[in-house]
């Protein structure tokens, strides 16, 4: 596929006012794209150079993590200006540049908004610490001690140890669901809600197409600070945060997932929608994520789109769990609307976390593209990259240094993308040092080497980028009960009389199955789809999908 082509499919949603409604959203992580400048850290130019490559893929908009100006303690989710650049990335020039080509090129941009916590060298909490009594004094969350001096409550760091650190220029605790360096806003203060809206209208005006709203459910606090109750063994998991992680030892009632937030997301979809924009919110709770997915995404006044983690998990999905997760979905929230994706920037890579076989890489990505809701691909996937590993002396990621050796962190699925096999750092730069070392089995699997070989996963991805952009019913249809049958997950999918039937057979053995009653003609051979006899009998091999649409008449 050419580039002309993939512009052409990203902007097939264009003109449509749910242009977010089953769209396809390519992540980049700005450190680790491109470099242009080599300093071995990615920028903003480095995206508009690349940006034609996107396009080829056919995706219909970017996602682009935090490119604000930052201390980088927790590499730009630690913010400190909202409104400007940092200069590691570039400049305001530099961004209306990728705005301006991505728009050109028919790709929607997206931007990750941090809006729970700042950087504690935010001018907002500089004011804020200085004494109970500044303008700002009540814009973070700041409470006394326990009359033993203790913090005040049991609430816990994602990143380790209490949620709360102690300030002597106060004699108060602030609280902080990440690093100490990144203190909470407290969204009881209308000033703090006001000037984070003001922050959307300024990339609006700019020309971004929507946003990521990272921790969508950590904005709003007990205002009364009770303590979290505990969480029995039985119910704990590693979906959030890791094993080792004491966090996972209570259920999180009040430190984060408040209904206030939903009068805040009101705010922010009517900031949004005189400019057409869309928001996708990261929902991060292990017990009740589709559950607020559903609470937040209901009707039109609030979000859009919003993902779990169901997918992001460390189990590799079987059929009978991909359809208990589907039916959850639709029971929790019937009106709302999600997003998938199996990588990020912050979980090891799915290939590598489920073990993948390349045939089992090719199934689960076409059956991805068939899933009702929209899709997020993480900057590498397309290649099949593993999970790089980075030694301790390399680590950069502050949350893997903390609990390293049995949770690595996250820096082994950020190293730089891999765009060239000829250079010594794959084409990302030309430094002599890249902030994480590019990794050694990644360079044979590189966009230039996967560009020439027709077999390549590359090329896959754009094949099944562009069939779910050619059937509206994969775009913005309804599914029937997603349904398992041994190692088979099957569907439905519908709409504006289009009918796609879609099964999967998620193993290594071959399976039989057999078609719903009706006139069905295969299509997707060019992902592999199994041959359907004149009865309907299906033999799916390992890995291999179904594909069938219902023949008019």
């Amino acid at each position: 596929m050419n580039i002309a082509e993939g512009a052409s499919l990203a902007s097939t949603l264009d003109k449509d006012q749910d242009w977010w409604r089953g769209a396809v959203i390519y992540q980049i992580y700005p450190r680790s794209f491109q470099d242009s400048n080599g300093d071995g850290i990615g920028d903003l130019r480095g995206i508009v150079q690349r940006l034609p490559y996107i396009a080829s893929l056919g995706v219909d908009a970017i996602w682009i993590s935090p490119f604000f100006t930052s201390p980088m303690k927790d590499f730009g989710y630690d913010v400190s200006d909202y409104c400007d650049i940092d200069p590691m990335f570039g400049s305001l020039a530099d961004f209306d540049a990728v705005v301006e080509t991505a728009h050109r090129l028919g790709i929607k941009v997206m931007i990750d908004l941090v809006l729970s916590h700042t950087s504690d060298q935010h001018l907002w909490f500089k004011e804020s610490r200085v004494d109970r009594d500044n303008d700002k004094a009540d814009w973070y969350v700041w409470a006394d001690p326990k009359p033993d001096g203790s913090p005040p409550n049991n609430w816990l760091s994602i990143f380790g140890g209490s949620a709360w650190q102690w300030s002597t220029q106060r004699e108060q605790y602030f609280l902080h669901n990440f690093l100490s360096s990144q203190p909470d806003l407290n969204f009881h203060e209308p000033a703090v809600q006001d000037a984070l809206l003001d922050v959307a209208r300024f990339w609006l005006h700019r020309g971004v197409d929507g946003f990521r709203l990272d921790t969508i459910n950590f904005y709003v606090h007990d205002a009364e600070l009770r303590d979290n109750p505990a969480l029995p063994p039985e119910k704990r998991n590693d979906t959030i945060a890791p094993r080792v992680n004491p966090y996972n030892h209570q259920d999180h009632l009040y430190s984060k997932n408040r209904p206030e937030n939903l009068a805040f997301l009101r705010k922010l979809r009517a900031v949004m929608d005189p400019f057409n924009a869309a928001a996708v919110g990261e929902v991060g709770d292990s017990l009740r994520g589709l559950q607020i997915i559903g609470e937040y995404t209901a009707g039109n006044d609030l979000m859009q789109m919003c993902y779990a983690f169901e997918f992001l998990s460390g189990t590799q999905p079987d059929a009978a769990q991909i359809a208990t997760v589907m039916t959850a979905f639709d029971d929790a929230a019937a009106e709302g609307w999600a997003c998938w994706a199996f990588s990020n920037h912050d979980v090891k890579r799915h290939p590598t976390r489920w073990n993948l076989s390349p045939a089992a890489q090719r199934l689960f990505v076409t059956m991805m593209m068939c899933l009702r809701g929209s899709v997020c691909i993480y900057q590498g996937e397309e290649l099949g990259l593993p999970e790089a590993d980075v030694a301790f002396d390399d680590l950069q990621d502050p949350y893997g240094i903390e609990f390293w050796p049995e949770f690595k962190g996250r820096d082994g699925c950020r190293t730089p993308m891999v765009w060239e096999p000829s250079n010594a750092h794959g084409g990302f730069s030309t430094a002599p040092r890249t902030w994480l070392p590019v990794s050694h089995e990644h360079m044979h699997m590189s966009v230039g080497q996967q560009e020439d070989d027709p077999g390549a996963l590359v090329h896959h991805y754009r094949r099944a980028i562009a069939f779910r952009a050619a059937h509206v019913a994969l775009i913005k249809g309804d599914h029937d009960a997603v349904t398992s049958k041994g190692d088979i997950v099957y569907f439905t999918r519908s709409h504006d009389g289009e009918d796609i039937f879609c099964a999967f057979n998620l193993s290594d053995s071959p399976s039989e199955f057999a078609l719903p009653k009706g006139n069905w003609e295969p299509i997707g051979s060019e992902l592999g789809g199994a041959h359907v006899s004149a009865d309907g009998h299906l033999h799916l091999g390992p890995w291999q999908p179904c594909l069938a649409k219902r023949a008019a008449g």
